[in-house]
């Protein structure tokens, strides 16, 4: 990027935006400030995001070609399936056997490497290093994510050693949040980001997961490589949207944007009601068809243009997936846009927070199905079927990144934004603090599948074949989202989700602001 080059990013969280300004006032572009802010979220979200979890990005290169980069870890080679079933017949929510290789750090260098500028990853942990080392403070979203699951940190002493004081009482709100260990690895990493999979990294976290009951090895981490490959497409009333292609839901946002679409004329409450269908139907097609391409090719085209259910209850998620991830989105001026998405899955992911090195470890593999003949049946080296969602959109005016928070539901939340941000005359922090809508079942609080709405989300009488829920105000259910753009004539804007912590940072030649 040319020293004359601006930039805008969203992310989540204030410390992001902090990493993203020192990376672009370094000379970086929009991805560079796109893995300096994923670095710094590291370190002050662990419920959401760790050097433990995942990664799936979507990148936009000036000359128009758009890649997705897959960083999804597998199941362990010595993954024992029988035992498994033995014990309860489907996969755990927590603990040592749902965590897969972590793929984040892969993804990281994947990124810089392909579209970074020379030294700016290495700089960007540097800083993550110095936040962790001197101690950021505890933001209002990790704070309630604290007190919700206290039960569980309790029983790990890593998460414990992490979220408490002095005297073992928990964080809370503007505590200190120092974190050494973490701060020595990232260290390590700023000077060998391969020392994660194939160095002293490696071998620190192998024998922290045999400890800790995990199958994972050191082998397993030295075979992780994060993979670009095709970007999914679908054109639609004048935009060509990308979303990633599998084992992320990527085929089943663009089912339910291409519904979207096609109800965007109709008058309320019919809109809604087409779009809440398709919703059920892609995310049921979507439990049945999701696997992982090394095991076989998923139906893509029965993802695509899902099946109605016509009345049929969609299959139930075991447990909850709450908190679980992290989105950023950049663009620079030079037409370079990334939707970067990291995660630990659940809250606290596995409910491991390695002792030694302070890295806490995503529970991904609990989303492996144990019935034979399913596609997302887990096996050695395999891959589980992801949330992660991110999306790009370009039209004759306009290029956007966007991606949420939101777990299974994150194609619904997207459908419910980004096809107005696709008009320029929109202005994006109004598109993004509109209500909106999830439905779901046990994944949004639910037993029975439901239709859970933020006030003013769902038209007056609404003819819901669902029971409708109205939450009290916003809801973390809802999703965080945020989204970037540059237009044609060179405008940049952005919005961060006015219900996460963060917000967004504008590079100009002139110098930064929010």
């Amino acid at each position: 990027m040319s020293a004359a080059s601006r930039l805008v990013l969203a992310a989540p969280h204030p410390a992001a935006l902090t990493a993203a300004r020192q990376s672009a006032a370094r000379g970086g572009n929009a991805v560079d400030a796109a893995l300096a802010a994923a670095a710094a979220l590291t370190v002050v979200y662990p419920h959401q995001c760790s050097l433990g979890g995942d990664l799936t990005a979507l990148v936009h290169s000036p000359d128009g070609t758009v890649r997705a980069l897959l960083s999804v870890g597998a199941a362990a080679h010595d993954v024992d399936v029988e035992a498994l079933r033995a014990a309860d017949g489907r996969m755990p929510a927590l603990g040592p056997q749902t965590v897969t290789v972590p793929g984040v750090v892969a993804g990281w260098t994947a990124l810089a490497e392909a579209h970074g500028t020379p030294g700016a990853l290495s700089a960007a942990l540097r800083d993550a290093a110095v936040l962790a080392d001197e101690g950021a403070t505890v933001s209002a979203g990790l704070a309630r994510a604290a007190r919700e699951q206290a039960s569980r940190i309790a029983l790990d002493p890593g998460l414990h050693t992490l979220l408490s004081d002095a005297d073992e009482a928990p964080l809370a709100e503007g505590d200190p949040l120092p974190q050494p260990r973490l701060a020595a690895v990232l260290r390590a990493l700023a000077d060998d980001p391969s020392s994660f999979y194939r160095g002293a990294v490696a071998r620190a976290l192998a024998d922290g997961l045999r400890r800790a009951g995990s199958p994972l090895t050191a082998s397993d981490l030295a075979e992780h490589r994060a993979e670009s490959v095709e970007a999914l497409v679908f054109d639609a009333a004048g935009t060509r949207w990308w979303a990633a292609p599998p084992p992320s839901q990527g085929a089943t946002l663009l089912a339910v944007l291409e519904a979207a679409t096609a109800a965007a004329k109709l008058p309320e409450p019919e809109r809604t009601a087409v779009l809440v269908a398709r919703c059920q139907d892609a995310s049921a097609a979507r439990d049945r068809l999701l696997g992982d391409p090394r095991r076989g090719e998923p139906d893509l085209e029965g993802l695509l243009r899902p099946a109605p259910l016509a009345g049929a209850e969609p299959p139930k998620p075991s447990f909850r997936p709450a908190g679980d991830t992290v989105a950023i989105t950049a663009v620079d001026s030079n037409g370079l846009a990334v939707s970067l998405i990291q995660s630990v899955y659940q809250t606290f992911g596995s409910g491991i927070c390695d002792p030694e090195t302070g890295i806490v470890l995503h529970n991904r593999g609990s989303a492996f199905s144990l019935r034979p003949g399913h596609p997302a049946l887990i096996g050695p080296g395999l891959r589980p079927p992801h949330t992660l969602c991110p999306v790009l959109g370009r039209s004759a005016e306009l290029l956007l990144a966007a991606g949420c928070q939101g777990g299974r539901a994150q194609p619904q939340i997207l459908a419910q934004t980004v096809p107005e941000l696709m008009d320029p005359a929109a202005d994006p922090a109004a598109v993004l603090d509109r209500p909106r809508w999830v439905t779901g079942a046990r994944d949004i609080g639910q037993e029975a599948q439901t239709l859970l709405a933020e006030p003013g989300a769902v038209p007056t009488a609404f003819p819901s074949v669902l029971p409708v829920v109205v939450t009290h105000g916003r809801t973390d259910l809802a999703g965080h989202t945020q989204a970037v753009r540059l237009t044609t004539d060179g405008r940049l804007d952005g919005a961060a989700d006015p219900r996460a912590d963060g917000g967004t940072t504008h590079h100009t030649p002139e110098g930064i602001s929010l």
